[in-house]
């Protein structure tokens, strides 16, 4: 069957996969030591970290009911576009080709980087003494080259690219599995680790804090999502789509607290706070420098799982944008062979390009989760419109609670961050801001 050009070839468990992938990223691997220097408590990490899962998972509940009733690509863009106002969809879409994509390809090709410089330090060295680049510039040199590579494998069709996804989300669960297992059973922590830490701010400050940190865990999360934005390629949608979203949020959920437990086990919290590549530092401190090298250069690998799966899921928003004459027309083709938007991937290849060139890591982290976190409030809330005009196709357990949860700690999270963080989160409402007068330019470049 086809819709739109996109043929429906891709059956539960490639779309589980590409859940997975999605959400298994930079995140989980950078993110520990950056919320630890805020936080400065473990135990209140770890439980941001479930209240993250419980978010994520009402977030899934919500979206298997959306993506089951409008099955086509696109995720929010679609959902908006019908629901509300091509406007809405439009500014989720724009969002996306600037930040909800092309960020986290470079945020991962970045942690690829970090993970593969702490494998390898000597790489850095010899790269910026043997060219014009310095150490900073041989590692975003690095990451550039994998956004490309992957750029040109997605490009070839998505049989090939759902083949390369399978065989690296299944190779990153492993490792991450034989890292938990290997961490609690053998390694060298302290289980006093998780009773250390100082106690956090009291009153506005101490929120303030804890939104942000809960906007970074949601980046981490991001990708409960993925599955929807693939609807238009999709075997049987109604059943596949809704089951893809629960399975892999599910399955994320579990091994991300795991792998927490594991962090606090290995690091004492002054020791984990501001380090970026903590996954390896947990392994030096649990089995020795060996081990630090033979992980951080496995985490490094993993990191290509969560980077090919966005390669995938971006340019399918960009392209049922084009289709509906709100982008440039070029993005709407699809290649003739590989049947793929290849101008799509390419153009989203190059915003990835541009961040990995202009941001630091933690600046694309709270732009990124900022930006993020308002169209998703705006999706299920038009879910709650669709259930009372009794238009879904299916109906997900426990409604309305799911929807309430989400929809209450998303804007809670949204106005903390901003009053932590008010530079980065101003940007990134401008660019929301920026897609109005974006969108008015294609409307008129469609009527003529």
């Amino acid at each position: 069957m086809s819709l739109n050009g996109l043929q429906r070839k891709i059956g539960l468990l490639p779309a589980t996969n590409i859940v997975v992938a999605n959400i298994i990223g930079a995140g989980i691997f950078t993110t520990s030591g950056l919320l630890m220097a805020d936080l400065g408590n473990p135990s209140l990490m770890l439980l941001l970290w479930i209240v993250g899962g419980v978010i994520a998972i009402c977030g899934a509940l919500s979206y298997g009911e959306l993506g089951a009733t409008l099955p086509e690509a696109g995720g929010e863009y679609l959902f908006l576009s019908r629901i509300f106002h091509p406007l809405f969809g439009f500014l989720s879409g724009w969002v996306s080709f600037i930040v909800g994509f092309s960020a986290p390809i470079a945020a991962s090709a970045l942690g690829f980087s970090e993970y593969f410089m702490r494998a390898f330090p000597g790489f850095s060295i010899w790269l910026s003494e043997n060219s014009f680049i310095g150490l900073e510039g041989s590692s975003k040199l690095l990451a550039i080259t994998i956004v490309i590579v992957f750029t040109l494998i997605h490009s070839r069709g998505i049989e090939f690219g759902s083949m390369i996804q399978n065989i690296l989300t299944i190779l990153k669960v492993l490792l991450i599995g034989s890292f938990i297992i290997a961490g609690l059973a053998a390694g060298h922590g302290e289980t006093s680790n998780f009773s250390s830490g100082a106690p956090l701010a009291e009153g506005l400050a101490g929120w303030k804090t804890i939104g942000l940190s809960v906007m970074w865990i949601m980046f981490a999360y991001s990708g409960w999502n993925a599955s929807t934005y693939i609807g238009s390629e999709i075997k049987d949608p109604v059943r596949n789509l809704p089951a893809s979203l629960l399975i892999g949020t599910g399955i994320v959920i579990l091994l991300y607290l795991l792998l927490n437990v594991v962090y606090i086990y290995a690091i004492p919290a002054d020791e984990m706070k501001g380090v970026i590549s903590v996954g390896g530092l947990a392994m030096r401190n649990l089995f020795g420098q060996g081990a630090e090298v033979v992980f951080s250069l496995l985490i490094s690998f993993a990191l290509f799982s969560s980077l090919s799966a966005y390669i995938i899921i971006g340019p399918r928003v960009y392209f049922s944008m084009a289709r509906d004459g709100l982008f440039f027309r070029s993005i709407s083709r699809i290649h003739p062979r590989f049947k793929v938007p290849t101008y799509s991937i390419y153009l989203q290849c190059l915003i990835a390009i541009i961040f990995v060139l202009t941001g630091s890591f933690d600046q694309i982290l709270t732009y990124m989760g900022f930006s993020l976190g308002i169209f998703p409030v705006l999706a299920i809330i038009g879910l709650v419109k669709l259930r009372i005009k009794g238009e879904v196709k299916i109906k997900t357990p426990f409604y309305p609670a799911p929807q309430l949860i989400y929809l209450v700690s998303g804007i809670v999270i949204l106005v903390l961050a901003f009053m932590e963080r008010p530079a980065e989160s101003s940007i990134a409402l401008g660019t929301v801001a920026a897609g109005i007068p974006a969108y008015i330019y294609f409307r008129k470049m469609r009527k003529k």
